[in-house]
């Protein structure tokens, strides 16, 4: 066990499956896993851990290929980097802890790996906080004019290798500061956190985590998509309490209707539109607490 970045919390290195997977864990109660999104890692939660920690034992992971976690040597065919995999990672990962069932909550990319752990694993999720994403299968199919200006980056990042690796790599931190500016309300990084801006700046310059994220977003454009698409053509349901929260100004919203997309696959949804850009946890993180909070806490 090392001190982190987050007080009162300590940050372990779990070894599960062949990986290690990088945790933070504080606070007391029932546990709650959380998951960050892209490009950012662990430190996403920074603004909301402390909240979370006075009724829950939070434990704060980086995605695999993200973070300080482990970078899996990935197959043609994208399977090493599928959500499917990220959640039975995870999932293991929280039963070292000893924990058999909890709840999970992830935002952008942390979110679709929350969900497919409820898909694919019912009897170990307690209840689930989706923030800003609509099922990946859903949103390839919402890609008209405005949605691939807005989610450019969904079909740049998913190109054959080298190319958007080589591209970003000509100016890893202008790429990264643009991204991060371009999706907050106000066009502005004074929403982050410097330690979580900085956190970010050191991982994409690192070209072995731009690598994995390329291929986390390979894997979406492939074997994520196939697979909710089988699970939505089956009629699969989350049996878990599902909350969605979305962004008055993000991704989900350019689609008309995000609550709606969630009806066909949630047995339980409520939801809850906030104002703030994509970055909810940073950009309005006391929205973000009063919209969670008591959903998990009643759950």
């Amino acid at each position: 066990m090392a001190r982190s970045i987050f007080p009162g919390y300590e940050h372990r290195l779990l070894p599960v499956g062949g990986e290690t997977i990088s945790v933070h864990v504080g606070g007391s109660g029932r546990p709650i896993l959380l998951l960050h999104g892209y490009p950012q890692n662990h430190t996403t939660w920074l603004k909301v851990s402390e909240p979370l920690a006075r009724d829950f034992t939070c434990v704060i992971a980086d995605l695999p290929g993200y973070g300080a976690s482990s970078i899996h040597a990935d197959s043609p065919n994208h399977e090493g980097f599928s959500k499917r995999r990220m959640a039975a990672l995870l999932s293991s990962a929280m039963k070292s802890l000893g924990y058999q069932a909890f709840s999970v909550m992830g935002h952008d990319r942390g979110a679709r790996v929350a969900y497919r752990m409820a898909l694919d694993h019912p009897d170990k999720i307690r209840s689930v906080v989706i923030i800003e994403v609509i099922p990946t299968g859903d949103m390839w199919e919402a890609f008209n004019a405005e949605m691939a200006m807005k989610a450019y980056h969904w079909p740049f990042l998913a190109q054959p290798s080298p190319l958007p690796e080589t591209l970003i790599a000509a100016d890893p931190m202008f790429y990264l500061d643009w991204t991060l500016r371009s999706w907050t309300k106000e066009n502005s990084l004074d929403v982050f956190d410097s330690r979580s801006l900085e956190s970010y700046r050191k991982q994409m310059s690192d070209p072995r985590r731009v690598h994995a994220m390329c291929k986390d977003y390979r894997a979406g454009a492939s074997v994520d998509r196939r697979l909710d698409l089988a699970d939505k053509s089956s009629g699969a349901r989350i049996s878990a309490p599902l909350l969605f929260v979305w962004s008055k100004h993000g991704f989900p919203a350019a689609t008309g209707d995000p609550l709606g997309l969630w009806q066909a696959w949630a047995a339980t949804l409520s939801g809850a539109e906030i104002d703030s850009g994509h970055f909810m946890p940073e950009e309005n993180p006391d929205a973000l607490i009063g919209a969670a909070l008591p959903f998990l806490t009643a759950g």
